[in-house]
């Protein structure tokens, strides 16, 4: 499967603000933006002022960089969600936060989606008791996301154990931390997805 390899700290650089992808280096001061909170490359102090298109361009990338997905998903995300009832930008934001990665980090079980991704595709989280490692899958309405009990001990699960209540829980999750188990309340409304984009400027992209 084809994912992005090369240094994340130059994503966050490039879009100019946080992304959390390398989970608690982001909240030190060893966070590469802290240092240099410009693009990376020769030209990243002097660039120009940006374009509308260009803008729009750079909220995408932002977007699905955040996510952790690809071109290709991406825009399938946006063709679904522009096929479904109400506000295209909000319901593109509902399929991204459903996916199980997200929910997985979300409930503070990884440091960083990154690292959420690697525990499904190992086979550690169980949805409705059953095995799922495809870190895309989505979950719906009343699911429960847990980890397996072969994996309970490892390391980041003892941390997520003992760090519960350091991160803020979406309302439309209910976790609990003892278990390693996490309920699926509903899926997410804009105002419960705390991701800092301005999702009608990805509407206006795809819509030229």
């Amino acid at each position: 499967m084809a994912r992005y390899t090369g240094a994340d700290c130059k994503l966050c650089r490039r879009e100019k603000t946080k992304l959390f992808l390398k989970g608690s280096k982001c909240e030190s001061a060893k966070c590469p933006i802290e240092i240099r909170p410009y693009p990376p490359g020769e030209h990243g102090r002097g660039r120009p002022k940006e374009s509308e298109y260009q803008l729009q361009l750079r909220e995408k990338q932002k977007t699905r960089r955040i996510y952790g997905v690809l071109e290709k998903q991406f825009r399938n995300y946006y063709e679904e969600a522009n096929k479904k009832g109400g506000k295209t930008g909000e319901n593109l934001l509902q399929i991204l936060e459903s996916r199980l990665d997200n929910v997985v980090y979300r409930a503070g079980f990884a440091q960083s989606r990154d690292a959420a991704r690697q525990q499904v595709r190992h086979g550690h989280i169980l949805v409705n008791g059953k095995k799922v490692d495809i870190p895309s899958y989505r979950v719906r309405e009343h699911d429960i996301v847990e980890v397996r009990e072969k994996a309970a001990n490892l390391l980041p699960y003892e941390v997520a154990k003992a760090t519960a209540g350091d991160k803020t829980v979406p309302a439309w999750l209910g976790v609990v931390p003892e278990k390693l188990r996490v309920l699926v309340h509903q899926l997410p409304v804009r105002q419960q997805i705390d991701t800092q984009v301005q999702e009608q400027l990805i509407v206006e992209l795809y819509s030229k």
